[in-house]
């Protein structure tokens, strides 16, 4: 937790409040079970190994990631894993999106890019955090790896 503390303490002063939010946000609306550290660098939240033992990409040691918050250079980054592999829910963010944020949604598979901090949507990312359960993550985990495997 000492290496979380001192990465949001690093962030740029351009995104120092953003991110501060951000970071409330998500541990405000994060279901139960998930524990946040450092994984890639990042605060990750994560599926503790005592709950999903098989490790993120079958490695034991790593556990698998849900939730990431990044501070960049030129935006912050918000990872959410559970989009990738859940259309219903990236399709219902994206309408949502487009209904508090005027500009055009910046987005890779599972990263969220915010490049202007004054419009940042907060409640909508609260409201994506709290969507999937951890339950709910591993289980569309596991069916996400499985098909891919075929």
């Amino acid at each position: 937790m000492e290496q979380v503390i001192e990465y949001v303490e690093n962030v740029d002063e351009k995104w120092q409040e953003s991110y501060r939010q951000l970071e409330k946000v998500i541990a405000e609306n994060i279901p139960q079970g998930f524990v946040l550290q450092m994984q890639y660098g990042m605060p990750t939240y994560v599926v503790p190994l005592s709950v999903f033992p098989e490790g993120y990409l079958n490695r034991k040691d790593e556990p698998l990631p849900f939730i990431s918050l990044a501070a960049q250079k030129n935006h912050l980054s918000l990872y959410h894993m559970g989009i990738m592999g859940d259309t219903d829910l990236l399709h219902w963010f994206q309408e949502e999106y487009h209904k508090v944020v005027p500009t055009k949604l910046n987005m890779g598979k599972s990263c969220i890019r915010f490049t202007n901090p004054k419009i940042i949507p907060y409640e909508l990312i609260g409201k994506l955090v709290s969507k999937i359960s951890m339950e709910e993550w591993v289980a569309n985990y596991r069916r996400y790896t499985a098909k891919n495997k075929k």
